[in-house]
């Protein structure tokens, strides 16, 4: 059984991920300790609300050094919704801010296209869809059917500038990176914790790596 710490910077449905994680039968520790957080040897960076107040409060809190010097030790991180976009170097919401810089990109807000004949897509992109494979071999999706559907609820969506990361697409009007992975930093843009049984077997494969 592993332990798995998701990191309580008071912006995410931090209950949620940690019922997920136990209804799988392993053990989760929801914690603002920087210590704790450091010591992890699983960590979930969840999120829920506004870019620019989510890199405040980590910064606020002395977690941003300690999430860097964690994912450069190679243990395994999975970041979810908000917690994928803080990874990238900048987010164009409200603003522009600053992110983690862990990967190059940037974070920007959704502009579907029009389709001729259809009614227009709706920002926020908020429901189920389906993931597009673009790396095989990912871990965390082994064992999930092709073409799984999972939950999203986002206005915003991340542009890597290295494309080598892209482990899933999503089709919204656009194609748009719902999954990165590379190495052991894996980050989802929906919400595995919503997403019923595809939610939970990824999250699972996340606790047993």
């Amino acid at each position: 059984m592993s332990l798995v710490t998701i990191v309580d910077y008071g912006m995410g449905n931090l209950r949620s991920v940690a019922k997920a994680i136990e209804k799988v039968g392993h053990q989760s520790n929801v914690t603002s300790d920087p210590h704790q957080i450091a010591a992890a040897e699983k960590l979930i960076l969840p999120g829920v609300g506004a870019f620019r107040d989510a890199i405040a409060r980590l910064k606020e809190d002395g977690l941003v050094p300690i999430i860097h010097d964690y994912v450069a030790k190679g243990r395994p991180f999975l970041g979810i919704c908000l917690g994928l976009q803080l990874l990238f170097e900048r987010s164009f919401e409200d603003g522009e801010y600053e992110g983690l810089g862990l990967l190059e990109g940037d974070v920007v807000r959704f502009d579907p296209p029009h389709r001729e004949g259809s009614p227009p897509l709706k920002v926020p992109h908020m429901g189920w869809n389906q993931l597009i494979i673009e790396k095989p071999g990912n871990p965390l999706l082994q064992g999930v059917p092709a073409n799984a559907s999972v939950y999203f609820v986002h206005s915003y969506y991340v542009r890597p500038l290295d494309q080598s990361v892209i482990a899933t697409q999503t089709d919204y009007g656009q194609r748009f990176t719902s999954m990165i992975w590379r190495d052991q930093l894996f980050a989802a843009q929906f919400h595995p914790e919503k997403s019923q049984s595809v939610g939970l077997a990824i999250l699972k494969n996340f606790a047993e790596l």
